[in-house]
């Protein structure tokens, strides 16, 4: 049985083949046809360092058709990953390639309940700009998250200026 994955992709390194980040990012988007159909990506978009990392990202997402369970598919992205030179670090430090699964058509999923291991959705996609702005450009009508709001909503909500509440202090 076929699912339908939202996968987001990031670099912010150099690698001797693919070039800068946004060059690897394309090259992991082609990469992934592997594990089934791309049915569609968004555009490279240049996102701030965060953490740790010193340069800026290059992320993208894509919705892709596989037939892979989510531990099969996350292996495989692992893989891709190594492939692509990445190496154990420093947490939210500088990679040449991460990718994860955010989203899939079979709505949660938690394997095994250990530290570190896969959750869907991804427990912090709703705030990062960096995985919401590539997402709702080829899927923004999808539901995901508390209380089942589109992705178009969970970024309406990071990125829309909020009204103080009242009595509060001016800074």
């Amino acid at each position: 049985m076929s699912s339908t994955y939202l996968v987001a992709l990031g670099s912010n390194r150099r690698h001797r083949h693919y070039g800068g980040p946004e060059g690897v990012v394309r090259a992991a988007m082609e990469e992934c046809a592997a594990f089934g159909t791309v049915t569609a990506h968004s555009p490279v978009m240049a996102t701030p360092a965060m953490g740790a990392a010193q340069r800026r990202f290059a992320n993208a997402a894509l919705v892709l058709d596989s037939e892979l369970s989510p531990t099969a598919l996350l292996a495989a992205l692992k893989r891709t990953e190594r492939d692509f030179g990445r190496r154990r670090g420093q947490r939210w430090g500088d990679r040449v390639l991460d990718c994860d699964i955010i989203l899939w058509s079979g709505g949660e999923w938690r394997s095994g309940g250990r530290p570190g291991g896969l959750t869907i959705p991804h427990p912090a996609f709703a705030q990062r700009r960096f995985v919401l702005d590539p997402a709702c450009a080829i899927a923004p009508g999808w539901r995901a998250g508390p209380g089942g709001l589109t992705l178009a909503h969970h970024q309406a909500r990071l990125t829309r200026p909020r009204p103080l509440p009242r009595g509060a202090p001016f800074a």
